[in-house]
């Protein structure tokens, strides 16, 4: 891909640049990081392995902690590497790939939660046509829909930022690669890149977005009118909340991000924000779905119990 770029590395500014904070910051986010891989793995490998989780929710469920496991690995190794050692310089094909993959997973999550919501929708309000409209085939494409949806997106955004000329400075005032702190460095016009960032992914953010609400109030509407029995709402309810829960974690910082606009400075608002869709939402979502699911629950004792049984038996 052909560029005029002058500039051929960024220095990442990061969170602090005071050593005592940095040593607590790489201590916290090492900590983050690994709680939410082996977290998002351990749900991956239980969906996988037990047979009773083979249902379209908890396929779901396993492409989100896949999602999960990619979007924080994406930053947050960086980000340890400039804690600890102080390198925050990344070179301009890297941070490029950096800022599509950060892209790529987060619209496929935020595509993803919306395909969730219509599989608890059809398993609510139609439950007897939900085995045939959720069969495997529908499930697989709409999870292969999200990933390519989200893929083609990033590509967009990724063309059109490798073809803007960067002739300094070089500092970027966020702790990874991202769209709005790259653009404040272009030298040239930056007018169309703006326009896809609020037109395509305001769009991106909004329709499932949109589609999640409209799903949960048609799901509230039909429990309070059509299901008389409070245990049959609470079941409803009980299978809804982790779900919604981690909706509102992604989508309450993703907005307050995108959808000013673009051209405003407020790098301090935008880690923040960022820090909290990336980094905490991909820590709290195997919690999450864990401890406010009974059937997880009871899924990780059993495979945890096979696997300790299995260390006994070869010590």
């Amino acid at each position: 891909m052909e560029n005029h770029t002058e500039v051929t590395h960024f220095i990442l500014m990061g969170l602090t640049n005071r050593q005592e904070a940095q040593n607590v910051f790489f201590a916290l986010f090492l900590f983050l990081y690994l709680a939410s891989v082996l977290g998002n793995a351990a749900i991956v490998c239980v969906v996988v392995i037990e047979r009773q989780l083979h249902t379209p929710m908890y396929f779901f469920l396993g492409n989100l902690s896949c999602l999960d496991i990619c979007y924080s690995t994406v930053i947050i190794p960086k980000m340890l590497v400039g804690f600890l050692l102080g390198y925050r310089r990344i070179s301009f094909i890297g941070c490029i790939i950096q800022l599509h993959f950060f892209h790529f997973l987060g619209s496929s999550e935020a595509l993803l939660l919306a395909a969730m919501a219509c599989d608890r929708y059809v398993a609510i309000c139609n439950p007897l046509q939900y085995p045939l409209i959720m069969c495997q085939r529908v499930c697989v494409l709409l999870a292969a829909a999200t990933w390519t949806m989200g893929f083609f997106h990033a590509l967009m955004h990724s063309i059109m930022t490798s073809r803007l000329h960067f002739c300094g400075p070089n500092i970027i005032e966020h702790f990874f690669c991202d769209i709005k702190p790259l653009l404040r460095l272009a030298c040239s016009s930056t007018i169309l890149n703006l326009s896809l960032l609020n037109i395509v992914t305001g769009s991106i953010v909004m329709i499932p977005f949109v589609l999640t609400l409209l799903s949960y109030l048609y799901i509230i509407s039909f429990l309070f009118l059509k299901v008389q029995s409070h245990s049959g709402r609470w079941k409803a309810f009980s299978t809804c909340s982790s779900h919604l829960t981690v909706v509102g974690l992604l989508y309450v910082p993703v907005l307050f991000n995108y959808l000013p606009p673009s051209s405003g400075d407020s790098p301090q608002r935008d880690m923040i924000a960022t820090l909290m869709y990336s980094v905490v939402t991909s820590f709290l979502n195997p919690l999450i779905y864990t401890l406010r699911n009974q059937e997880m629950k009871t899924a990780l004792r059993k495979s945890l119990g096979r696997l300790l049984h299995s260390v006994k038996r070869h010590i």
